[in-house]
């Protein structure tokens, strides 16, 4: 995450206190010197820093660092840095719980989260949706007495005096090089009281190379490594340590796997409080789900007795038109049928016509009907002598039957 130019001076090394040879441990190791035999659970006793018992509030899908938030709030009551920097803050889980540490304290601290925010090959690229998000939970908190600064690492520089930072979370880029850089750039910027907090100090994949600077810082500095989580570094570079804080680098193996452990749990509370609510979440999906299922399967079954209602009425449809086809042809074999008829018909009126015309035409009617014009005029309709000549030509008539 904006890691600037690479091209740093040797760093001051700052001469550790001596170390005491302790057994190995699979467990979070204690790699700082012991100087002098002490009571190191009872001075880090987390009953009187009950802050780190807080359910932590920013708790986002990033899930890398939830398992330190109780100590990341643990560390800032025992510290209590007047100036606090985070050099890669991504979502922003650890940065607001040391913020909400701050707050619930009430301590005078002042805060700086840097970042880029468009991510790197580790975290991954993201837009501007992730400081958006996070400034909406941020901003209405913390606002008061912290700042989130988008820019490089190495830009940011200029921002701080040397000698002013108490406590630097590094958790930028993660390969050898670039954490080296970041801490050997920084380095001069921190107080006498400097403690640096560095993450995956424990990941040995993907280029990660924190684990290799952890090993020889921890060699020159007093220190505390965590291993659940990635792995958690606390590094005690200010040559005045603040008083609660330098038993956790005095704390022999066993103390160390206590606290580990201690913490480990109070880490595990986390994760399994975002387990509940991702399942919670997901049930509520589920039911929600569910409830859509039974909405659609609602939707579907109106659909299908909409749809076989429709199929019925596009039986009748089809039935009724062939019912009308039929009646169709019916009509025309009917229309066809009187067409001929009426062919017919017209055929024999031709000929009748063609029949009266040559009868007309015939000596024979001509002859008759110039007989009839004489008899009408002879004997007109309706005289006595017309009806006498009509009973003795029907007489005559019966005869020739």
């Amino acid at each position: 995450m904006g890691l600037g130019d690479r091209n740093v001076a040797e760093p001051t090394i700052r001469r550790p206190l001596p170390r005491a040879v302790s057994e190995p441990s699979t467990g979070p190791q204690r790699s700082g010197p012991r100087v002098g035999e002490s009571d190191v659970l009872a001075a880090l006793n987390p009953l009187d820093h009950p802050v780190c018992l807080s359910p932590p509030r920013r708790l986002s899908s990033v899930l890398s660092w939830h398992e330190h938030l109780p100590f990341a709030m643990f560390l800032i009551d025992l510290a209590r840095p007047a100036a606090l920097v985070e050099l890669g803050t991504h979502a922003g889980d650890s940065y607001c719980a040391f913020c909400q540490a701050v707050s619930e304290r009430r301590l005078p601290t002042r805060c700086y989260a840097v970042d880029t925010w468009t991510g790197d090959a580790h975290s991954g690229l993201y837009g501007p949706e992730v400081l958006e998000n996070l400034r909406a939970h941020h901003d209405p908190l913390y606002g008061s007495f912290s700042r989130l600064i988008q820019s490089t690492f190495d830009e940011a520089l200029a921002y701080f005096a040397d000698g002013t930072i108490d406590l630097l979370h590094i958790d930028g880029y993660h390969t050898y090089d670039a954490v080296k850089h970041d801490f050997e750039n920084w380095l001069p910027k921190l107080s006498e009281r400097a403690i640096v907090v560095f993450h995956d100090v424990n990941v040995r994949e993907r280029e990660f190379g924190v684990w290799r600077l952890w090993e020889e810082l921890s060699e020159r500095y007093p220190s505390f490594t965590f291993l659940h989580g990635h792995g958690l570094g606390v590094l005690g570079v200010g040559r005045s340590l603040p008083d609660p804080v330098q038993p956790l680098f005095r704390a022999s193996a066993a103390e160390a796997r206590l606290l580990g452990s201690f913490f480990f749990e109070l880490g595990r509370r986390v994760t399994l409080t975002v387990e509940r609510e991702r399942l919670t979440e997901q049930c509520s999906r589920v039911a929600e789900l569910e409830a859509e299922a039974q909405r659609v399967a609602q939707v579907l079954d109106a659909r299908s007795r909409e749809l076989e209602q429709l199929r019925e009425d596009r039986d009748r449809v089809t039935q009724r038109l062939r019912q009308v086809e039929a009646e169709v042809v019916d009509v025309r074999a009917a229309h066809e049928e009187r067409a001929r008829v009426a062919r017919d018909v017209e055929r024999e009126r031709d000929e009748l016509a063609a029949a009266v015309h040559a009868i007309h035409s015939s000596l024979t009617y001509r002859a008759a009907a110039a007989y009839w014009r004489v008899q009408d005029r002879v004997l007109p309709r309706g005289t006595r002598r017309r009806r006498a000549y009509e009973r003795l030509m029907a007489r005559v008539k019966a005869r020739a039957r």
